[in-house]
């Protein structure tokens, strides 16, 4: 079993940042793909940004230009920087690995726990 544990969230203004990380437990994190997801009210929960185990990342076009997706393969740790952030940001952030070195949509697995972001205007 595979432990991915997030933190970093909190409340903030609208156009404030926030950076959020994603510890693995694990002993194969510089093996997989892994991304950050997000359940925000009223909506399906998204792939928001993903990076390959090479650092090729991905971005949803609501965030793009805003978030920065980045992993310490070194310390297992995958990090989100989130700036310019808007109210409609607002969710939980979920870390998730994948079982390839690439973002497939079929091989996502384990979940984070996930953690609270919270944007006012």
């Amino acid at each position: 079993q595979v432990q991915l544990a997030e933190s970093g969230g909190g409340s903030v203004q609208a156009g404030g940042s926030l950076r959020l990380s994603c510890v693995d437990s694990g002993n194969e994190f510089a093996m997989n793909a892994m991304g950050w997801f997000r359940q925000v009210p009223g909506k399906q929960r998204e792939l928001v940004a993903a990076i390959s185990t090479m650092g090729i990342t991905k971005y949803a076009d609501s965030v793009k230009g805003r978030f920065t997706i980045s992993r310490d393969n070194g310390e297992n740790t995958l990090y989100l920087q989130m700036d310019s952030l808007q109210p409609e940001d607002t969710g939980v952030y979920y870390c998730r690995r994948n079982s390839e070195s690439y973002y497939g949509a079929a091989t996502w697995k384990d979940w984070g726990q996930g953690t609270q972001v919270t944007v006012s205007s």
